[in-house]
């Protein structure tokens, strides 16, 4: 590695002198086996570091705008607002219309997002290379340009947005507000962790638009961000494009990095809650951890694995295993000024929380009695060097650590040194974190009740805020204005797109086993990493004659996921950790599927392990009882979450309740209890075969090499497999609102639709509904979304689209919306489907689509799971190896005219159905008033009378 300090540079661009010098800081290369992305980094004038990584192996490129800035700057009593500013950064600046960010860049084929954790706030967009000059033209304007086009009005509908963010992952959702309870009590008031990223409603409710320039000018100046860029560019032209168009905006105020000591505990904090949508209780222990690249973090990682993650785990052998707890781990986790280590409980029914805190101490116990051993820390750096591997698969993948690392510590080439500080790990040092942190420790320790239900905590709350010691910080807001930049060309022009870059799909091989295996595979050498997926056509379909042995299926594979004749399932587990390996089984709707992963080097070994669960799993009677245990509990849990209720109700809908195929993969509790190992053992015997099986390959691996690793499959037997169709769903003729109560529900959650003839066809019209529905809810800027999240503020989200197999099709349109907008939002839905039904799409809309989905192809093939899916839909539909040419002429040539009729014949509301699920105190009225016959149901499907 040379680092070259003040080479500086003025480069020319389009006839305009550039006013920021760019100076070359460091160059990173690799040398010889070291685990690192190479890069260049460079430092504009005003501050703006730039970091470029090369990797032409595609024609894309990752762009990541960091800023230095998350939760953790925010002023007390104003919390969430880092996020909240995340969202304002997407609705336009000078040069960007309103709602024209999004809509940019997925018209040039790309894809986008950001995201605010406690510490930063990063933006990012994956985009054909071409793209290039428009992005970072678009990201230069958010951090120049931002706050003469904040008006009051996008100000309230993001605030909007993001409460309806907080009520459908964290209000609406089991175990939601668990962390917020933590937070509040681990840290002293005021630490800018005692609060979530999300914020508080009563908190954003009471900021103005004020606030929000503020925090703009205070934080988010280019000396406190980085830009990152990587895939197929040169940094030469990165340089010259991000001098251009970020080099004169001015700097911002000087920002430290802050420091804090880590909270301390006196004594254990008890502090409880009930929860409006759980059925079994929660504990959860927490004591004070470290922060990122600490010098224990490495120990506390691994020691957190092995009394609290996997199947080796000690929590796993005394609360899973036993059948005490439906679920028990330990994490350390890790931020900027402090970090957490964690344990979490949900027992069983019979099991108190005082009995698992209890087992807990018993467990800790048998932890430091037992120890450490070698092949404990083989286990864990194996698999930790795969992880670290598989991470550089994609470049948005490598951009990603390139920006954290550089953000949180001024180095991007962190990479090698923190697998050296896993691979460093001795079993003295795990021992020691140990004692230091967790043995005796004080802890928070927090129990989730189930409504009603206080008297089941683990002991009485003993714990209240004490505010008399803070003492607020200077957040330096005092003076601040705001400076454009000036330029010598013009800002309000959008760049033009470069030239097209070359798509080409992945070469791929196929062939055929004697004993009627097809395979399908495709050499790609960019990290020493091979993925194997082993398909056994029937899956849950097998079992739609039998109703009665609904979720045999899914039981089955969970049993051949476990012991084998030779390892029990801890010593199968213990050998692929030590690999970096991963071979699992599960099942689909029409398969059941063994998925392999490996390092190159370890391939031979994994495939042996590989051979081992396929063909000598042993099914054990123990193993059973606890899996029919755990399903049983996971179905009770998805009763109590709104969004797994309307989407497993929607489907009975349309299925109809007697239909098999509307419980087969999850079953029933009656279902899963009528199962025996009997059953297990005839599932196995009768259904696994060689001719209905088909292969992918994908990775470092050539196709003679994979052939003969693979030749072990020629040994399997044929057999007379019969492949069943599932049942047809149900059709209608007019609309019903079916309604799902669940009491004091913060938000509700609609679903729209019916099942349709159309089935899987690439080329055909299926394909072609795709196109027809992009614009009415396929992607972000879609009528549907842009109307409730953007224009409204009902919603996190709204979208439409059609699913299909090869057996019949389903028309979906669904959201989270907010109570208080359940029946309007619904209104809304009906108002967009049926205009689009009427008059079809606009002309606009028509370029706009097409621009969107024919340069996204750009994006398709860059991982070995896109390849392995692109394989795996030419091998199960049977595809033409230039299927993707049809796809793209059809896409250049489609009409309006056509594209309208499909409208017509698929978008008709009088032949769909309406759920809703939620408080119906609250929305039944709202929903009367829309003149529809309603059926209210119950968790199950059933009609309530």
């Amino acid at each position: 590695m040379k680092k070259i300090l003040s080479i500086a540079f003025i480069a020319v661009i389009s006839g305009s002198t550039v006013f920021s010098q760019a100076k070359l800081v460091e160059k990173v290369t690799k040398k010889g086996t070291e685990l690192v992305i190479p890069y260049q980094k460079y430092v504009l004038n005003n501050g703006l570091t730039i970091i470029v990584h090369e990797d032409h192996s595609d024609p894309v490129v990752h762009v990541d705008v960091t800023y230095h800035v998350g939760s953790a700057r925010e002023e007390i009593g104003k919390s969430g607002f880092a996020h909240f500013f995340e969202h304002m950064m997407f609705q336009g600046s000078d040069n960007v219309a309103d709602e024209q960010h999004f809509k940019v860049i997925t018209e040039s084929g790309g894809t986008l997002n950001g995201s605010t954790n406690r510490d930063r706030t990063n933006y990012y967009e994956t985009i054909p290379s071409n793209q290039l000059e428009k992005i970072l033209w678009l990201e230069a304007d958010r951090m120049g340009f931002l706050l003469d086009a904040v008006t009051q009005k996008k100000f309230e509908v993001q605030r909007a947005t993001v409460k309806n963010e907080r009520g459908q992952n964290y209000d609406n959702r089991p175990y939601g507000l668990a962390s917020e309870y933590v937070s509040k009590a681990l840290y002293p008031y005021g630490h800018p962790y005692s609060w979530l990223t999300i914020g508080y409603i009563e908190e954003l409710n009471a900021v103005n638009v004020n606030d929000l320039k503020n925090f703009f000018l205070r934080w988010y100046g280019p000396n406190n961000a980085t830009l990152t860029v990587g895939g197929d560019v040169t940094a030469t032209d990165v340089v010259k494009l991000a001098e251009k168009y970020f080099g004169t905006i001015p700097r911002g105020p000087e920002v430290k990095n802050m420091t804090l000591p880590s909270p301390t505990l006196k004594t254990d904090r008890y502090v409880s809650y009930e929860d409006n949508y759980i059925r079994q209780p929660l504990m959860s222990i927490n004591f004070p951890g470290v922060p990122s690249y600490h010098k224990d973090e490495a120990a506390l990682n691994i020691m957190a694995s092995l009394i609290g993650r996997g199947n080796n785990s000690i929590f796993y052998q005394n609360f899973v295993k036993t059948r005490k707890a439906a679920q028990a781990s330990m994490g350390s986790s890790n931020s900027e000024l402090s970090g957490e280590i964690s344990i979490s409980v949900v027992p069983f029914l019979g099991q108190t929380l005082a009995d698992m805190k209890k087992l807990v101490e018993k467990s800790l116990q048998d932890f430091e009695a037992k120890g450490v051993s070698e092949d404990d820390m083989i286990r864990i750096k194996g698999s930790s060097e795969a992880g670290y591997i598989n991470a550089l698969a994609s470049v948005s993948g490598k951009v990603s650590l390139l920006a954290a690392a550089q953000t949180y510590t001024g180095n991007p080439n962190q990479i090698q040194k923190s697998l050296n500080a896993i691979q460093s790990v001795t079993k003295e040092d795990v021992m020691r974190v140990y004692k230091e942190y967790v043995k005796d420790k004080p802890a928070v320790i927090l129990s989730v009740l189930p409504k009603g239900q206080g008297n089941m905590r683990v002991a009485d709350d003993n714990f209240t805020i004490d505010q008399s010691a803070y003492i607020a910080p200077n957040y330096g807001y005092a003076g601040l204005k705001y400076q454009k930049a000036k330029d010598s060309f013009d800002r309000t022009k959008v760049p033009a797109s470069g030239k097209n870059p070359v798509v080409e799909v992945p070469k791929y091989w196929t062939a055929q086993t004697a004993n009627g295996i097809k395979m399908i595979g495709s050499q790609n050498n960019e990290i020493p990493s091979v993925s194997i997926s082993i398909s056994v056509k029937g899956g849950d379909n097998l079992m739609l004659n039998n109703s009665n042995k609904a979720g045999l299926v899914g039981i089955a594979t969970s049993l051949m996921g476990d012991d084998t004749q030779n390892y029990t399932s801890e010593e199968f587990s213990a050998e692929l950790q030590k690999l970096g390996s991963n071979v699992g089984v599960f099942s689909s709707n029409d398969a059941v599927i063994y998925s392999v992963s490996s390092l190159t080097k370890n391939l031979d070994q994994t495939l042996a392990l590989l051979k081992e669960r396929m063909f000598k799993p042993k099914f054990t009677q123990d193993a059973l009882d606890r899996v029919k245990k755990q399903n049983i509990q996971g179905l009770k849990n998805a009763k109590t979450r709104p969004a797994s209720v309307a989407s497993d109700v929607f489907e009975k809908i349309l299925y109809g309740n007697d239909n098999p195929r509307v419980d087969v993969s999850n079953g029933t509790e009656e279902t899963i209890e009528s199962i025996t190992l009997a059953d297990v053992e005839e599932f196995y015997k009768q259904n696994m075969a060689p001719n209905v099986t088909s292969i992918v390959v994908v990775g470092d691996i050539k196709e003679d090499e994979a052939k003969a690793k693979l030749d072990f499959l020629n040994q399997w037997e044929k057999k007379e497999i019969k492949l069943l169709s599932p049942a047809a769903g149900k059709t209608f003729n007019k609309t019903v609102v079916y309604l799902v109560d669940v009491p004091k529900a913060a938000q509700s959650e609609i679903r729209i639709g019916f099942t349709n003839n159309l089935t899987y066809d690439a080329t055909g019209e299926y394909y072609k509904v795709g196109l027809m529905n992009y614009n009415l809810g396929g992607a972000f800027n879609s009528r549907i979304n842009l109307n409730l999240r953007e224009d409204k503020g009902w919603t996190y989200g709204a979208r439409s689209g059609f699913s299909a197999d090869k057996y019949d099709g389903v028309f979906t349109a669904s959201a989270g919306v907010k109570a208080a907008a359940t029946d309007s939002s619904v209104v809304e839905f009906i108002k967009e489907i049926t205009n689009y039904y009427q008059s079809g799409i606009k002309g606009d809309e028509l370029e706009f689509m097409k621009s969107s989905i024919g340069q996204a192809d750009a994006r398709k093939y860059e991982t070995n799971g896109q390849k392995a899916g692109f394989l795996s839909r030419i091998l199960e539909y049977n595809l033409k190896s230039d299927y993707v040419v049809t796809q793209t002429n059809i896409l250049n040539n489609i009409k309006k005219e056509e594209l309208d009729a499909l409208a017509k014949k698929y978008l008709d509301m009088n032949k769909m159905v309406i759920l809703v699920v939620g408080d119906k105190a609250s929305t039944l009225p709202g929903l009367q008033k829309l003149g529809y016959e309603i059926v209210e149901l119950d968790a199950d499907g059933n009609r309530k009378m």
